[in-house]
């Protein structure tokens, strides 16, 4: 799906695109301007809600880790901003707790990297489920089960790592090199 300036009015859909890794950025940037949007780009969370409030987005394109901060928190803070922003969210570090949360505080959808351009752009235009979406033929293993179990005891202790440590009878190290981890494979 390729953006028309005509459908807005005249003008390019401006677009947040909020990611740590100043390369990925870069290169998403791009290949979205070529779809048709006037794209912000910001490496953190700060320079994020500074061009938000200078220019509204009406979309965004948010990584889940920015950083050493949750993108989950600036989903929050921009959807309180500008109420109508559709928001993705794209992540490495893909969970059922952190896709919930996401949706809870108002992304339309949430992807895992790698994801191009077109798949991005494309979940813009999504209003609704889609039901035909098969489960997982395989339960999860007892890592990957691990894995989301951290995650979501981490998103109910607001990021906090030593708090988090504490609610799992569980060192703060062990749980940050386990959560330092890419997750594992289904």
């Amino acid at each position: 799906m390729i953006v028309e300036p005509e459908e807005n009015g005249g003008a390019r859909p401006t677009l947040l695109l909020v990611d740590d890794d100043e390369i990925f950025c870069q290169v998403l940037e791009r290949a979205l301007r070529k779809r048709g949007f006037e794209v912000l780009s910001a490496l953190n969370i700060q320079q994020a809600e500074t061009a938000a409030e200078r220019t509204p987005p009406q979309y965004a394109v948010i990584d889940l880790r920015i950083g050493q901060e949750s993108g989950l928190v600036l989903v929050e803070r921009l959807k309180a901003l500008h109420p109508d922003v559709r928001i993705l969210v794209l992540t490495g570090y893909a969970s059922i707790a952190t896709a919930v949360e996401a949706i809870k505080l108002g992304a339309i959808h949430y992807l895992t990297k790698p994801a191009d351009a077109d798949q991005i752009v494309a979940s813009f235009s999504l209003t609704e489920g889609d039901a035909d979406v098969t489960p997982a033929p395989t339960p999860p293993s007892t890592r990957r089960l691990e894995w989301e179990h951290l995650q979501r005891v981490l998103m109910q202790h607001d990021g906090n790592i030593s708090a988090t440590a504490r609610a799992l009878g569980m060192h703060r190290r062990t749980l940050q090199r386990k959560l330092g981890k890419r997750p594992v494979k289904e």
